[in-house]
């Protein structure tokens, strides 16, 4: 099953915003350094796709999806029944082609006007959470797949027959954390990128907005799926059809990311045998953690400047609550990415004793839904450390006390950067060497690091990171 993504009955982040009945009009956005449509940035983000559209502040984003799929307010330990619109769940071929300027838009969150809002993205440094960002972002998401959604023989006083389900969270990449200010706006704008039968692919752009200047912050590739109605089997979404020849560049980019995830999944190292340098790599680790010549297994050695991967680690138990729920009583997973990011950083602090910087998310894979009446145990491992970089994964865990059951439900690679050289985890058992490895080859793959190893030649490295 996937994380199911619809919009929550019940949501603070609405309450905190409509209660001033503040909203920021697309007209503030578009006044204040437009950038036409199809150009590129000076970032060296390629093809950015770009429109006036503003669908205004989160809360208007939150009203807008809950008309669309019709989600009363107040909790219900038995969620509203959808069966009934089923039947208006169109065809593939019923369903116009849509382009990529269709679903965009831009999000607005105006930090610098209102100090209620401010004040839940601000951390101790008074720059922004990024825990706070990536939950927002997930909404977003959801209301992208709305806007390119579109039924045309849907009645109008029917709800979308559709949820939305988060398949993965491709990669995250963050820059210029050092200068985001919580007193400025920050701005979401993006896209659906790619489409499938029923699965597409959104791009997200986040900036913030400073003495009239753009400072880009990150760049976020989301994969989602649409279910019907009762979420019991996937639904077609409008065919993607490239307007012009920035579309078409963007889509083929995001071809070719998805013939590079079935790729990885299939070589993951959890699913098959690392490769030969990776197993010298791993024969290697074996030599120096172990005593010349002693024959006891059981006793290993810790060199200098060096920590056990089992003593890398933090766990916490979350009960989670409606407040944090979706349409179907589950919870919104934007909040699972939030807890995950600041359980990451709780732990990637002490390992380096300092405050390290977050560079990039990696590969969240949502497994399974978490229902409200469930908790949910969050656990950080130090996986990887390259010079001053630091390579997490974060595993999310759910207990369920009435049927005993325990399952994983998702796994998020977060990459943080020191001030300093960080001591090198090693691990201990062979399941913790696959763990390194795959966090190794996270790291190559965010950041294109090169490190040396015995055995590993130039164009393995290269290999190894074009993968």
């Amino acid at each position: 099953m996937h994380r199911l993504i619809a919009i929550r009955a019940v949501r603070i982040l609405a309450q905190s915003w409509t209660h001033r009945g503040s909203s920021v009009p697309c007209a503030f956005f578009a006044s204040q350094n437009p950038r036409p449509y199809g150009t590129k940035k000076s970032d060296g983000f390629s093809h950015m796709l770009t429109s006036d559209h503003c669908s205004g502040n989160l809360a208007d984003v939150v009203k807008s999806i809950r008309d669309r799929v019709d989600v009363d307010f107040g909790y219900h330990t038995v969620p509203k029944p959808r069966d009934h619109l089923l039947k208006y769940q169109p065809k593939l071929e019923e369903l116009p082609t849509r382009s990529m300027l269709d679903s965009h838009t831009t999000v607005v969150l105006p930090l610098s006007s209102d100090e209620y809002i401010r004040e839940r993205y601000v951390n101790y440094l008074g720059r922004v959470r990024m825990g706070r960002i990536m939950e927002e972002l997930d909404m977003f998401a959801v209301w992208l797949c709305h806007r390119h959604v579109l039924l045309p023989n849907l009645p109008k006083d029917v709800p979308l027959p559709y949820t939305f389900v988060t398949l993965l969270v491709d990669k995250v990449e963050f820059t210029n954390i050092e200068r985001l200010k919580a007193n400025h706006d920050i701005h979401l704008s993006g896209h659906i990128s790619w489409t499938g039968r029923s699965s597409m692919e959104i791009t997200i752009y986040v900036q913030q907005l400073a003495d009239g200047k753009y400072i880009d912050v990150t760049k976020a590739l989301f994969l989602m799926v649409a279910r019907n109605a009762t979420n019991t089997s996937s639904a077609p979404v409008n065919p993607l059809k490239p307007a012009n020849d920035t579309e078409q560049a963007i889509w083929q980019e995001a071809e070719k990311r998805q013939k590079q995830r079935r790729t990885a999944q299939t070589e993951s190292v959890l699913n098959s045998p690392p490769r030969e340098h990776e197993q010298a790599i791993m024969y290697d680790l074996l030599k120096r953690t172990t005593i010349p010549d002693n024959m006891d297994l059981n006793r290993r050695i810790l060199p200098p400047k060096c920590r056990w991967m089992q003593d890398s680690q933090q766990t916490t138990m979350i009960s989670p609550f409606p407040e944090n729920r979706n349409a179907q009583n589950t919870i919104f997973g934007g909040y699972i990415m939030r807890q995950a990011v600041e359980i990451s950083f709780i732990m990637a602090s002490i390992y380096l004793r300092g405050r390290p910087i977050l560079q990039c998310i990696s590969d969240i894979s949502f497994l399974s839904p978490v229902k409200v009446n469930t908790f949910l145990q969050m656990t950080a491992y130090v996986v990887y450390t390259n010079k001053n970089y630091v390579q997490l994964m974060t595993v999310a865990h759910i207990w369920d006390v009435q049927s005993g059951e325990d399952r994983t439900t998702n796994i998020f690679y977060l990459t943080y950067k020191a001030d300093k050289i960080v001591d090198e985890v090693l691990p201990r058992s062979y399941r913790e060497m696959l763990w390194y490895i795959h966090g190794r080859r996270t790291l190559l793959a965010a950041l294109k690091l090169e490190p040396e190893y015995p055995g590993e030649t130039d164009g393995e490295k290269a290999k190894t990171e074009n993968k």
